[in-house]
């Protein structure tokens, strides 16, 4: 594919832009230089242009999932900000929906609920643009974005920008990773999905949602209804945004459930029934290959961080709904944000012996 661009105007770049603005975190110094792009060209064009002047460049979705540093980001913030949406039939009851990676994903979400399509629904509720979902693997509620998502189209920073058609077979999607995560060797520009016609959701693996539809877990129920009962879970548990409510003034789940081997579930358990007592119902699933995925969330609260649980001057706290959220109770700085990120790690590894990782990216910081 050959892609034709134009420069960015210069008009269009701004300096000293604050990023806490644009982060749901509300945390973050500025960016030195800071501009839009509204099309894929336009796009292609300005991660060219930062990477030719070897200028150091930081891509900007929806900002839900980064922790700027205090000190914000000495480089060119790119927004990617490109629109475009189209359903198209492949047969067999199955359409393919071409997203553009600048739309908010919600909206797509919704926009492919109204249209009767199943597959998306349960990722409702979750912030962030069509273009981040590939790069971690979006997942929520059973559904990974890796079961819906056919191919993306890729600008690839190594080979002068050119821009390349990638199955999703192709990008290593496991939990809540691929290839492309951790790196800035390509830039997503669109992503496909593969959905089906007919007015069903994906089967419901989710044990709590089945619960609150009221169906057994594999059934499948109406899209609309399905996306109502994510959502109303996800705001039970402060994941929808909501300005006047500081338990959504967070990166999400701010951990990922840990992957563990044997030799370290051995040991976990052991510590879990030295501490709780050798009846304790442990939350553990198989995740092949000899490893096993516990509940971070679980094993937080179990490690005495309640629900709350106040960091440095009560001006970050884990959400009052959900252990897993880390959030801005007003007025805080990123090191008030890491600085209780580690008290949450290490008391977690001194508990139990299993390492959590930070879900979120972290921009001139360290965790």
């Amino acid at each position: 594919m050959t892609v034709v661009t134009t420069p960015l105007s210069s008009a269009q770049a701004r300096t000293a832009v604050p990023l806490a603005e644009r982060t749901t975190l509300r945390l973050g110094g500025p960016a030195a230089t800071f501009l839009e792009a509204t099309t894929a060209a336009d796009l292609v064009e300005a991660v060219r242009t930062a990477d030719a002047a070897g200028e150091p460049l930081l891509l900007l979705g929806g900002g839900s999932n980064l922790v700027v540093a205090e000190a914000g980001f000495a480089g060119t913030v790119v927004r990617v900000a490109t629109t475009g949406r189209r359903a198209d039939p492949l047969g067999d009851g199955l359409v393919q929906f071409t997203v553009e990676a600048g739309e908010d994903w919600d909206s797509v979400v919704a926009e492919a609920v109204a249209q009767g399509l199943g597959g998306l629904e349960c990722l409702s509720g979750i912030p962030g643009l069509v273009g981040a979902t590939p790069v971690q693997n979006v997942g929520a509620y059973g559904v990974e974005i890796s079961q819906v998502l056919t191919s993306v189209d890729l600008m690839d920073r190594r080979r002068d920008g050119s821009v390349h058609h990638r199955s999703a077979d192709s990008l290593g999607l496991a939990y809540r990773t691929s290839v492309l995560k951790g790196t800035d060797r390509a830039v997503v520009l669109r992503a496909r999905f593969a959905l089906t016609a007919g007015g069903l959701s994906a089967p419901i693996r989710y044990a709590e949602l089945a619960r609150v539809l009221g169906v057994a877990q594999g059934d499948r129920v109406p899209v609309d209804a399905a996306r109502q009962a994510v959502l109303e879970l996800r705001r039970g548990k402060g994941m929808v945004l909501d300005a006047a409510d500081h338990d959504t003034w967070s990166a999400g789940s701010f951990f990922t459930n840990p992957l563990v081997d044997d030799s370290t579930l051995a040991g976990a358990l052991i510590r879990i029934a030295e501490r709780m007592g050798p009846h304790v119902d442990v939350p553990v699933y198989p995740a092949g290959a000899g490893y096993s995925k516990l509940s971070a969330a679980w094993l937080i609260e179990r490690a005495g961080f309640g629900k709350g649980h106040a960091g440095p001057g009560g001006r970050v706290g884990l959400s009052t709904k959900h252990t897993l959220a880390l959030t801005n109770r007003g007025g805080a700085t990123t090191e008030d944000l890491l600085e209780l990120a580690r008290e949450v790690r290490d008391g977690v590894r001194v508990a139990f012996g299993v390492e959590l990782h930070p879900e979120p990216v972290l921009v001139g910081c360290e965790f």
